[in-house]
């Protein structure tokens, strides 16, 4: 690479992140102040949050929205809380890249005041972590960061930068160009596919069976691949289940998708899955949520997997025909190879008539006028409410079950994001989606129990202009626990509702309190004017629904013991 004049760090890095592209920052103060005063001059939104972890949940959301690396920083005291909300990019495969302070190497190891050691926070949540001593290696580690943020199975990174804001390398220089190829990629960065062999092997084992499903998870989402998984599952005859990573590929009311799959799943996917002969999982990391904890198939099933990451291939399931490659690219292949056979479709039409008949079954509830507001009735006006190329994104626990079971998704320009564990992670989320979101409209469903956590938010999407619909399920407490606090408190002495419910709140007052506008629904009948007139707002709207607490989300089939 050759050499230009030497700027400063501080310089380098915010050129460096201006010229790839990215439109926002999330930080909390005080860390690179000299980077984001120069970001401000290029053109760059500086979004100061009020948490570290909401900093890294929005930048976890504008990588996942983009499909490049979001771009957060905290200072050394707050380094081991960026890292803590970095557990759910890590878990839900979001491109970011996190950069801290940390003191100066003559001031490690003396009980210097809020410093801890790094790196064994970062160690679990990130693929890549290096320490960055000075301003002339910023430009190698930065340009890896990206590129391990983007490749293979996308994950955050982390740079340690010396200084306690990072002065130490803001304040050294550099002779290196910003602008860098490295910095341009998305994901995927390249499309890689197995050998023409392994196809042939593939295809003849997914003719060769009777009952194939197909469940399709993130990676696939990665690398776009709904139009191929589609036409795949059509010339199989094969029903077409995903994880929730997968939510938004396929048209969820095309005949022959069953479903969300898994401990977070629609009761007929788990029964079509499990009755495969075959399953091909399509960019699906075969984790115990999406196979029911490894029931859903039984373990002994033949498999046929893809995945870009070659340590997937054949980690959970040992009957495994691994097939390293893009999925889209890796699909468009199959296809080709597969031609059109004569299939059955016995298997197919069963797994259109047990989801047909579970559909009847929630037709009323969907269409439900009883106050308080059942979550079945919410679900169904956020369906009918979400644009079509609007954004979806929703909390972990009964908001990912409530949302991957009971609001459709069209497959053709709508975005479906949910939390991969962290509760309260929604909020922050939807506004890091935003920000990378453009014109197109974000919807963000949580319970009140979440959003409690992210709450002080409200401040930043209004300071900063962000305009998100937020939609609580609010039923004064954590619904989902509610059942097993009473079983479990049964007979003796004390109040189980010590253990999950809160005190109600009237989250639209909260709202104005903010200076945003907040609307309260208690009847079902007011939730689409409610959801219209928000969705037709250019600031953030609260839509707080009166839920009842009771309800179960739908719970997942599981096979008999």
């Amino acid at each position: 690479m050759s050499r230009t004049e030497p700027i400063t760090g501080y310089e380098w890095l915010a050129r460096a992140i201006a010229e790839s592209g990215t439109s926002h920052v999330f930080f909390v103060d005080a860390v690179l102040r000299h980077t984001l005063v120069e970001l401000g001059t290029l053109g760059v939104t500086r979004v100061l949050a009020h948490s570290e972890k909401a900093a890294a949940y929005m930048a976890d959301a504008y990588g996942r929205v983009s499909g490049r690396p979001g771009i957060c920083f905290a200072q050394s005291v707050g380094a081991a809380n960026l890292a803590a909300g970095l557990q759910d990019a890590y878990l839900g495969r979001a491109p970011v890249i996190a950069l801290t302070g940390r003191k100066a190497s003559t001031l490690q190891h003396r009980n210097s005041y809020q410093e801890i050691p790094h790196a064994p926070l970062f160690s679990a949540v990130t693929k890549f972590s290096a320490d960055v001593d000075g301003a002339g290696n910023l430009p190698r580690l930065f340009r890896q960061a990206w590129r391990e943020a983007v490749s293979g199975t996308p994950r955050p990174t982390h740079l340690d930068l010396a200084g306690h804001t990072a002065d130490v390398i803001e304040s050294g220089t550099v002779a290196e160009p910003t602008a860098s190829p490295a910095t341009r990629m998305g994901i995927p960065p390249h499309r890689p596919t197995p050998p023409d062999a392994d196809i042939e092997r593939a295809a003849a084992a997914l003719t060769g069976a009777k009952r194939v499903a197909i469940v399709a998870g993130a990676g696939a989402t990665h690398s776009g691949a709904g139009p191929e998984l589609v036409r795949l599952a059509e010339l199989l005859a094969a029903p077409l289940g995903t994880s929730l990573g997968g939510r938004e590929l396929v048209p969820t009311r095309h005949r022959l998708c069953i479903g969300a799959v898994g401990n977070y799943g629609a009761p007929p996917a788990n029964q079509i899955v499990h009755e495969a002969d075959l399953v091909l999982f399509v960019g699906c990391h075969t984790g115990d949520q999406v196979t029911h904890t490894w029931r859903i198939p039984p373990i002994d099933t033949p498999v046929v997997q893809i995945d870009i990451d070659g340590a997937e291939l054949g980690r959970s399931y040992p009957n495994t025909l691994g097939l390293m490659g893009d999925p889209k690219a890796t699909l468009q292949k199959l296809v080709s190879a597969i031609g059109r056979p004569t299939r059955d479709s016995t298997y197919a039409d069963r797994a259109a008539g047990i989801v047909a008949a579970w559909r009847e079954t929630m037709a009323p509830l969907f269409a439900s006028g009883e106050a308080p507001i059942r979550v079945e009735r919410l679900c169904a006006e956020i369906t009918r409410a979400l644009p079509e190329d609007g954004i979806l994104v929703a909390d972990t626990g009964y908001s990912g079950i409530w949302s991957s079971t009971c609001i459709e998704m069209n497959g053709a320009g709508q975005q479906y994001l949910r939390a991969a564990g962290s509760l309260g992670w929604s909020f922050p989320a939807s506004l890091g989606a935003k920000c990378a979101a453009g014109a197109r409209k974000v919807v963000c469903f949580t319970g009140d129990g979440a959003l409690y956590y992210h709450l002080p938010e409200l401040e930043t999407a209004r300071r900063r202009g962000i305009a998100v619909v937020l939609v609580v399920n609010n039923n004064s407490g954590f619904g989902q626990s509610w059942p097993s606090a009473r079983r479990q408190q049964g007979n003796r002495p004390g109040d189980p509702r010590e253990l999950v419910l809160f005190g109600p709140t009237n989250f639209a007052d909260v709202a104005r309190n903010f200076g945003l506008r907040g609307i309260r629904v208690e009847q079902p009948d007011g939730i689409a004017p409610a959801l219209r007139d928000a969705l037709a707002s250019d600031e953030t709207v609260v839509v707080d629904v009166a839920t009842a607490l009771e309800p179960r989300a739908p719970e997942p089939w599981t096979p008999p013991a």
